[in-house]
């Protein structure tokens, strides 16, 4: 099982699953955005953020896979991008749910070098405050299927890193 896993955490094909769902969550926030007149608050910017690291971590794992110390590399900004995710998923779920009570501003937050709510609004502009997040499917709310997402993202994550440790064997 554990040389499945060393084997499936080295290829190509989970890499690209990396890309396709972030692109896909990308796509799904901006028709929420355009299509459905769902705007996003600060926190669902950060996490745009985020996806937009997963993106960028799985590309450079995809051609990293083979080697050695920069596929770990991959594998830990893999994990530090799903623990991210994680954080300002569990704090959009905790305003929603009035766990935690957030002064969300309209301000990203972002530094002047890194100021994509400048260079990118369409995307990265934050267009309400804090508060909600609309329903995707069955009465799960965005902010709960982001935990879950994240949550797991950052399990497989620290596995699969943690493999990375190991000398995959043949079966």
């Amino acid at each position: 099982m554990l040389d499945k896993l060393t084997c499936l955490s080295r290829s190509a094909f989970f890499w690209l699953s990396l890309i396709f769902i972030g692109v896909s969550m990308e796509a799904v926030a901006l028709y929420y955005q355009y299509a459905l007149d769902y705007y996003p608050c600060v926190l669902c910017i950060h996490i745009r953020i985020w996806l937009f690291a997963l993106i960028i971590v799985a590309i450079f794992g995809l051609f990293t896979r083979k080697h050695g110390c920069l596929s770990k590399l991959s594998h830990l900004l893999t994990l530090v991008v799903g623990i991210g995710l994680v954080e300002r998923s569990w704090k959009t779920l905790a305003v929603e749910r009035n766990w935690i009570v957030d002064s969300c501003s309209m301000d990203s937050g972002l530094p002047n070098w890194f100021a994509l709510d400048q260079w990118i609004p369409s995307v990265f502009a934050p267009w309400e405050p804090c508060g909600y997040t609309p329903e995707l499917l069955f009465g799960i709310t965005m902010a709960e299927g982001l935990m879950v997402f994240s949550a797991l993202l950052a399990a497989t994550a620290a596995v699969f890193f943690a493999l990375q440790f190991r000398s995959a064997r043949s079966s």
